[in-house]
């Protein structure tokens, strides 16, 4: 029986899905990672859907292309810094993530989606970064 319990890496044992998941996003920030197509192309689902922070919908073919180019894809880049993971396993085989992400100035909210496709390995599905204004609280 799958738990719908959200789980912080700092507070709680986790579930083994949501430290998986919560692996491969981060590996998403990495510059390695951002800078190659096959590495980056692997974490991704082919459905995937993201609305960005700014607003924008992105496809999958369209986030492999520009990973590059985006924050963190290149090393004398500016550094994601990502924090705050929460995960709660939805149904098996699939994780949502709640987190928080600092880049330069600005803050921001995220929630990914991760589900285990027929070779058993979690690919993000879909991402959405919401801005936090200066001077808000985190809850």
């Amino acid at each position: 029986m799958i738990q719908n319990e959200r789980h912080a890496p700092e507070a709680l044992p986790q579930h083994p899905d949501v430290t998986e998941a919560i692996d491969r996003e981060r590996r998403l920030h990495d510059p390695s990672v951002r800078l190659s197509g096959p590495l980056a192309e692997a974490l991704f689902d082919p459905d995937f859907i993201e609305v960005g922070v700014s607003g924008r919908r992105w496809t999958h073919a369209e986030m492999v292309a520009a990973l590059p180019t985006l924050h963190g894809g290149a090393e004398n880049s500016t550094p994601i810094t990502a924090e705050h993971f929460e995960g709660t396993v939805l149904a098996p085989g699939i994780v949502h993530l709640t987190y928080e992400t600092r880049i330069e100035d600005r803050q921001a909210r995220r929630s990914s989606i991760w589900r285990r496709d027929a070779a058993g390995e979690f690919r993000l599905y879909y991402h959405q970064a919401t801005p936090v204004p200066d001077g808000t609280p985190r809850p």
